[in-house]
């Protein structure tokens, strides 16, 4: 994978260079897929597992940047943003000519589906909470608040990883997927361990990997999102069910200027060059 600078009003765009094909990363592009977030276009074809390198773009403040991919899927890296916000900060940022546009929330909506609930309200910034409830001794139940920052993010999500229960990754296998999965990019709980080597990066990691992934899901609008994000036992599905239900409704939102908050220079940025793939990095 190839991380290329484009210019302003790109936004962010996934290039199979195998396919000779381009996908614009935009909510109306998301499919329905398992345990991740995938993006197909009207000339079928399709990029998987993109939340991930998604919420690193957002939290980096990049609008604009060409993800040039030559498989269907992003690399998996360690299973969390922080690889992809390393690789983005060595490679720099650039400023563009451009006045950096948000979309904020005027109405509150919500989603209910499958005994979980995703939802966004009006607010200042960009804020989230998320709730999580599983039998798992180790995990049970969790929550987690917080204002979302490039600095912010940063410290307290970037770093979460995805998480299974080893019967779930057994079953997953036996449907031939998660074949790329292992303790280096999987957190996996067995009973009452956690069966990585070093245990978690943060008491709370799991309830923090479900906001990292909304991060990524929500960034999907197009441009970053002012007001408050609230999840409940929710998922890739339920984000983008929020989306399609806040752009259906035209007085939901609107689009503004972006408050320095969200972006230490307030202004349109874009990715300069870097080359990923299993785990390596080449800075162009």
């Amino acid at each position: 994978m190839r991380l290329l600078p484009a210019p302003p009003g790109t936004g962010i765009v996934f290039r199979r260079t195998d396919l000779g094909r381009e996908i614009p990363a935009r909510w109306e592009n998301a499919t329905e897929s398992a345990r991740c977030t995938s993006l197909s276009s009207e000339a079928g074809a399709g990029v998987a597992t993109v939340e991930h390198l998604m919420a690193a773009l957002a939290g980096t403040a990049i609008d604009n940047a060409i993800v040039e991919l030559d498989g269907p899927e992003v690399p998996i890296m360690d299973g969390s943003a922080a690889p992809f916000v390393f690789l983005i900060e060595c490679a720099g940022m650039a400023e563009q000519p451009a006045v950096r546009r948000a979309i904020e929330v005027r109405k509150s909506i919500r989603v209910v589906a499958r005994g979980a609930s995703a939802s966004l309200s009006p607010g200042r910034g960009f804020s989230m909470s998320f709730e999580i409830d599983y039998d798992s001794p180790v995990i049970r139940q969790q929550g987690f608040s917080m204002v979302v920052d490039p600095d912010s993010f940063k410290t307290e999500l970037s770093r979460a990883r995805t998480f299974g229960l080893s019967e779930e990754v057994t079953h997953l296998r036996q449907a031939g997927l998660a074949r790329g999965g292992s303790l280096d990019n999987v957190v996996v709980v067995d009973g009452d361990q956690v069966l990585n080597r070093g245990g978690l990066r943060y008491g709370d990691e799991f309830v923090r990997h479900k906001l990292l992934d909304a991060v990524g899901d929500l960034y999907l609008a197009g441009a970053p999102i002012l007001g408050h994000f609230r999840g409940l036992r929710s998922g890739h599905m339920h984000n983008r069910l929020l989306l399609a239900t806040l752009f259906a409704d035209p007085e939901a939102w609107a689009y503004t200027s972006c408050p320095p908050a969200l972006d230490r220079a307030a202004s349109d940025r874009a990715g300069v060059l870097g080359e990923m793939g299993g785990g390596r990095l080449a800075l162009a």
